[in-house]
């Protein structure tokens, strides 16, 4: 079983509405294969409490706007270090740059097969690295 169609648009809407607010190492994978709670899992850090928030909110707002979807569950809000957005077809983490270093949810989930993000997400990154 893969990620259904659903879980995949609102990934790829997901990721973009994160990589617009800078967002940085966005990934996805699919694990539907290895749990029934969830088809997709979306990964992005930030480099502090207020850009986490600004990406929470934009990924919100694409999702509502473009997809009429909205999430069932929010945790971490008001910390700001660690939010997650649980949409049922898929769960959006949003971490600090030091949690997700932590907690390397990327370690947990290596095995599932990743989802193809437009390479626009990311583009801000290697401009970044390309200019030092």
């Amino acid at each position: 079983m893969t990620a259904s169609d659903k879980a995949a648009q609102l990934v790829r809407i997901a990721a973009e509405a994160a990589g617009e607010k800078l967002a940085d190492d966005i990934i996805a994978y699919d694990v539907s294969e290895q749990l029934v709670i969830t088809d997709a899992f979306v990964l992005c850090s930030a480099a502090n409490d207020r850009q986490v928030r600004a990406i929470v909110d934009e990924i919100e707002k694409r999702l509502r706007e473009d997809a009429a979807a909205k999430p069932v569950r929010r945790e971490g809000e008001r910390e700001g270090r660690w939010v997650l957005l649980d949409y049922i077809d898929i769960i959006v983490h949003v971490q600090h740059e030091e949690d997700r270093l932590f907690y390397a949810l990327e370690r947990l989930w290596k095995d599932c097969p990743r989802i193809e993000l437009p390479e626009s997400v990311n583009a801000h990154a290697s401009r970044g690295r390309g200019a030092l």
